[in-house]
């Protein structure tokens, strides 16, 4: 990262304070900060601070009279190698999400043409907020990069996520997403979505999965410098920026794109493949008729987790799958880890009292041969960056075996 320049983007939250430790950890690496603060970042940090930890004048006035006579907001929205807003507060997100441009860091984010990082830090409330995830959807959507929110104490007295990110998160998040993250050079293949398995032309049998841990993992990989292979089905959220994406329809179409997908260093599982399919489906519309209900006959899907899992030549150096359980959730998740021949299991409670299935967060429990590790429940995407943690820890450790151990 040495000499490499950010802008940075100070919003107005309490985690402002942060930044200061950031600005500082930034310029010990080599980089060049140069600072944007809102309006209401001044009511948490001073300029002064700023500025004498940046080494750098604070940019703050929209209609700066020196600054805007040389197009100040598009030379700063341009020289830098990457935008970082630290923190990104609720109404910063949602004038980047709506293409507001009424002050100087929305119209820095407007006019910019570089990669942006957020790190999103306000009250648990308003995080889950159904708008403010919509916003956050869009943007990623965008490509904008993001960075937490973690999960622990607000300022306010609440629990939940919401939390700013620590410096050193941020730090390693700067240093993925300017090329130099710790999976630079890995290729890791990701399933993510249902399985549609055709009865007739307008029928089929699936399930309620959205995709969305699948890309928050997908996405995460891609933050930390990997090579993602996205095998999706037909899901409801849009797939990560960066990727290379393979659409399938069917589980036996999944199989041969993950097949065709490898070599790869890990491979995560994370679709809900399902597990039959209508043997005989009907090439045109079935209709009622007075002869009754029709006859369906089942056939059984490739297990494509256990194929991949035992293969002798090209397996993954790390095969984690999902186990998307309703009862005795760790027992059962467990078991399949040992029957599949994984690395890893990642057990999830899709039991409907939770909301799991085709929500916003999760409820995991990360199991290996050795140990079973209950995660918090969490949203999505602090699941998927926890796991591309874990995933890249195995594999730079350089053990030799299959998935390290956790």
């Amino acid at each position: 990262m040495q000499g490499k320049h950010i802008l940075l983007i100070i919003g107005g939250g309490i985690a402002a304070f942060k930044t200061l430790d950031l600005i500082r950890l930034l310029r010990q690496r080599g980089l060049r900060v140069t600072p944007v603060m809102t309006h209401a970042a001044h009511e948490f940090v001073t300029p002064l601070s700023v500025s004498a930890l940046a080494g750098s004048k604070v940019f703050a006035a929209l209609f700066d009279l020196t600054a805007e006579a040389e197009m100040g907001h598009i030379e700063l929205s341009r020289a830098a190698d990457l935008v970082v807003v630290a923190p990104a507060t609720a109404d910063l997100i949602a004038k980047m999400a709506g293409g507001q441009a009424d002050d100087l860091a929305s119209t820095v984010l407007m006019a910019t043409d570089k990669r942006v990082l957020i790190v999103p830090a306000m009250n648990v409330r308003m995080w889950q907020h159904p708008a403010c995830q919509r916003n956050i959807a869009a943007l990623m959507t965008d490509g904008v990069l993001v960075c937490g929110p973690n999960v622990g104490d607000m300022a306010c007295g609440e629990h939940g996520p919401g939390r700013m990110s620590e410096p050193p998160e941020i730090v390693a998040a700067i240093a993925a997403a300017l090329g130099g993250g710790p999976l630079v050079g890995r290729h890791v293949l990701v399933t993510s979505g249902p399985t549609h398995e055709p009865i007739d032309p307008v029928r089929y049998i699936a399930n309620r999965s959205s995709g969305a841990q699948g890309t928050a993992l997908a996405r995460a990989l891609l933050d930390m410098g990997a090579r993602v292979t996205f095998v999706t089905g037909p899901a409801a959220v849009p797939p990560p920026a960066g990727a290379q994406v393979v659409r399938v329809e069917t589980a036996r179409q999944m199989r041969d794109a993950v097949l065709t997908g490898l070599p790869a260093d890990a491979a995560v599982f994370a679709a809900a493949v399902a597990d039959w399919h209508v043997v005989g489906a009907a090439t045109q519309k079935i209709k009622k008729t007075k002869a009754g209900l029709p006859t369906l006959e089942f056939g059984e899907n490739p297990d494509i987790l256990a194929e991949v899992a035992q293969l002798t030549v090209g397996r993954p150096r790390l095969v984690v799958g999902f186990a998307a359980e309703t009862e005795d959730v760790v027992a059962n998740a467990t078991a399949k880890r040992a029957r599949k021949g994984c690395d890893w299991i990642v057990a999830n409670d899709v039991s409907p009292a939770t909301g799991n299935m085709g929500g916003a967060e999760n409820t995991v429990t990360l199991i290996s041969e050795k140990m079973s590790e209950p995660w918090p429940r969490m949203t999505k995407d602090a699941v998927a960056r926890k796991l591309a943690l874990r995933l890249t820890a195995a594999l730079n450790a350089g053990t030799g075996t299959p998935g390290g151990e956790i």
